[in-house]
């Protein structure tokens, strides 16, 4: 099956393989060593030299721990969505009593930095901005350097959900000023879901000392003391530690760069092969994902018949459109593993099934 979906993604069989290990006591020496090689490799990807942190859980889990961690119920947020996602995230903030001010922001589009820093100018209480850096609803990348210099000024901590870029395309935390960034297990990293990766910078972890919103198995101050010491505070995920292990030993192997450059070259043949059937994508190319490629449904076309069509007779896995975007996008997710076989893969049968879904596509069907 070609999984070109935006997560979960596929797994190389050597992660796999790693994950059928016996079972070890998670608090023995063996775990105690797999913690300790593992955690301090994931700075690279973040590039930072402040610890990133492991937590079983999703990325949705992920986030959560950002908002409790650093902000008390009644604090200012300006929520900056440009999709599902960032609706999530201001959800979240929204449940453990933060008093969220919404800016958003046409599907396809990127934030602007302009209307970041009116609002902030807005209200001078604000005490964190929620940023989604690669939108998968819409196959957008916001402008995260600019958009966090936008923020610099006004004090406020800069919490972003990098759940879908980390690993897959470059996030400089601390070169850009983010202050707290998650990403997970089961996007770029070539992972089963299970684990959330957290980077908090010194100004967070400054704010976590003040901050009330309850928290209990997401406190992450819990966490980074018991990782420090090659533990977690409570029981870990184990194979799928023992999965990270071998993935980064993979990803570290390719070079950093060259898997950035790789990420660049699917989309872009992705982005290409689509255009060439005559479709329309839905993002701003200025800002088109280099994880996800969403794409428009033309009047006629049936959305839910092309992908039954491409799963049951190519074994081609898309996504569908979420919220007010079903039925009117379909999402090819380009991340992981991934290479420029699987994209031509799925071009040649996405030029297949567009007729039995009522589209004739632009060239001739070979």
């Amino acid at each position: 099956m070609n999984l070109r979906i935006p997560g979960p993604t596929p797994c190389p069989p050597e992660v796999l393989a790693a994950m059928s290990r016996p079972m070890v006591d998670h608090r023995g020496p063996e775990m105690a060593a797999l913690i300790l090689r593992t955690a301090p490799r994931l700075k690279s990807a973040f590039q930072t030299k402040n610890d990133v942190l492991i937590v079983t859980t999703s990325g949705t889990g992920g986030l959560e721990s950002a908002v409790v961690n650093t902000l008390s119920p009644g604090d200012h947020v300006l929520s900056v969505s440009i999709g599902n996602f960032g609706e999530r995230l201001a959800q979240i903030a929204t449940a453990f009593g933060a008093v969220v001010t919404k800016l958003p922001f046409e599907n396809g589009r990127a934030a602007d930095p302009e209307r970041v820093a009116d609002a902030l100018r807005a209200d001078p209480a604000l005490k964190a901005v929620l940023i989604t850096h690669n939108e998968t609803s819409t196959g957008v990348t916001n402008p995260l350097e600019a958009l966090a210099a936008a923020v610099r000024p006004s004090g406020a901590l800069v919490i972003v959900d990098a759940v879908s870029s980390l690993s897959s395309i470059p996030v400089k935390v601390d070169a850009w000023g983010l202050d707290v960034v998650v990403s997970g297990s089961q996007k770029g990293w070539m992972l089963p879901p299970g684990l959330a990766f957290v980077a908090l910078s010194e100004r967070a972890w400054e704010a976590s000392k003040t901050a009330t919103m309850p928290r209990f198995y997401f406190d992450l101050a819990k966490t980074r003391d018991a990782q420090a010491k090659g533990q977690t505070p409570w029981t870990p995920a184990l194979s799928i530690y023992f999965a990270l292990d071998v993935a980064l030993d993979m990803l570290e192997a390719e070079g950093w760069e060259q898997v950035y450059a790789r990420h660049q070259v699917c989309a872009d043949l992705t982005r290409a092969g689509v255009k060439r059937l005559g479709l329309e994508l839905l993002a701003d190319q200025r800002f088109a994902s280099n994880t996800v490629t969403a794409v428009k449904a033309p009047q006629g076309m049936d959305v839910s018949l092309l992908r039954k069509t491409l799963r049951e007779q190519h074994g081609v896995v898309v996504g569908g459109g979420q919220a007010e975007l079903t039925g009117k996008i379909f999402r090819i997710g380009h991340l992981g593993l991934v290479q420029e076989d699987d994209i031509k893969a799925t071009l040649d049968a996405l030029e297949a099934a567009l007729p039995v879904a009522g589209f004739r596509p632009a060239v001739a069907t070979v």
